[in-house]
């Protein structure tokens, strides 16, 4: 079992580019991360304002280290989300078969 975030990103008017700048220094970050199976930003070609965020982790623990590391706050907490209208996110663990 893994488990799962979607995360849903909405840019503020104007902050789109910088939000993807911040994802963009986050994802390898992200990815090099122990426990970290899965880490893809996405951005709605129809509105560019729209990122949706796919991660997939070991487990519990790995998601909280990676919420809890310095990369994240930096890009993440101090660069991106401040720029945010809205930001949602859903947990999930995967239905593996025994």
């Amino acid at each position: 079992m893994s488990y799962v975030v979607i995360a849903k990103w909405t840019a503020r008017a104007g902050e789109e580019e910088r939000v993807r700048a911040a994802l963009i220094k986050l994802t390898p970050c992200s990815r090099s991360e122990i426990g970290c199976r899965f880490y893809q930003p996405t951005q709605d070609p129809e509105d560019p304002r729209v990122f949706l965020l796919l991660e997939i982790y070991d487990d519990r623990a790995a998601y909280d280290a990676h919420a809890g590391s310095d990369h994240f706050r930096q890009h993440a907490l101090e660069h991106a989300i401040p720029l945010l209208a809205n930001r949602e996110r859903s947990f999930y663990e995967t239905v593996d078969p025994d």
